[in-house]
């Protein structure tokens, strides 16, 4: 069994920032790729960034410059440092990682963490 345990989101005022933490537990082998997605009301849950192997990372146009992505290999953790957040930027985050398991059989899988709250609003 995988979890992934998210924190870090809230309400706040345009230009504010937010971060984000996601902690992965379980019996993981290995982390292929950590990151972040957000669902707007109404909206398809879309990429916010990512990060992978040698800490390359990849973010959606729309939060380039202002989001930055980091992991931490040793506590299976990947954060999301939010500044000059917009109304835009509302949304429910939700941890995702590609990972292997070995439970007895070695497998790989998507995991989703239950997601946090993110709201912008003056």
């Amino acid at each position: 069994q995988v979890q992934l345990l998210e924190s870090g989101g809230g309400l706040v005022q345009p230009g504010a920032s937010l971060r984000l933490s996601c902690a992965a537990s379980g019996s993981i082998v290995k982390i292929n790729t950590m990151g972040w997605y957000r669902q707007a009301p109404g909206k398809e849950r879309e990429l916010v960034a990512m990060i992978g192997t040698g800490d390359t990372t990849n973010y959606a146009d729309s939060v380039k410059g202002r989001f930055t992505i980091s992991g931490d290999n040793t506590k299976r953790a990947v954060y999301l440092q939010m500044s000059s957040l917009k109304h835009e930027d509302t949304a429910v985050y939700y941890c995702y990682a590609d990972l292997w398991i070995d439970d007895g059989v070695r497998f790989r899988r998507d995991s989703w963490g239950q997601g946090t709250q993110v709201t912008v609003s003056s």
